[in-house]
């Protein structure tokens, strides 16, 4: 069973990688972009992309969340040293996925939909800014603690 618990370790640490560093691309790269883009533009590329972004983003983290799971649940079974760490990550990570139903759901579809008045576009992106900081920093906690539960290993 240790080998399956190291197995579902690595496996959680390479998916938090992928979903942090999407989290941060998205973060430093996508938000500065529409902030940049006047409400028409913003809009018309939301209403173009909101599906590629759907498209990567909910096997990524529906992936992320089962995998962290399963390494959290059998870390407990086992009483693996790091298991307390692994509990923590799969709470970071369960709270990051639970703020995209809490917030993101909503937002993103007034988004495409282009609900959002204009003059409020503006202050929308930076409450969508500040949700999706708090998501950042859960990914990177959930990381730190998926590797110290690696770390930890008998």
């Amino acid at each position: 069973m240790n080998t399956t618990c190291s197995l579902l370790q690595f496996l959680s640490i390479g998916c938090l990688g992928i979903f942090a560093g999407a989290m941060l691309t998205e973060g430093f790269v996508l938000v500065p972009y529409w902030r940049s883009l006047s409400p028409a533009e913003f809009f018309a590329w939301y209403a173009a992309n909101d599906r590629r972004l759907l498209a990567f983003f909910s096997p990524v983290t529906s992936i992320t969340a089962v995998v962290v799971l399963a390494t959290a649940a059998v870390s407990l079974w086992i009483g693996h040293p790091g298991r307390w760490a692994s509990v923590i990550a799969c709470a970071s990570i369960l709270a990051a996925v639970a703020m995209f139903f809490a917030y993101f759901e909503a937002a993103n579809a007034s988004f495409s939909a282009a609900s959002v008045a204009p003059s409020q576009l503006s202050a929308e992106l930076s409450r969508w800014a500040a949700w999706h900081n708090v998501r950042t920093v859960l990914s990177l906690v959930a990381l730190g603690c998926a590797m110290l539960a690696l770390e930890r290993r008998a």
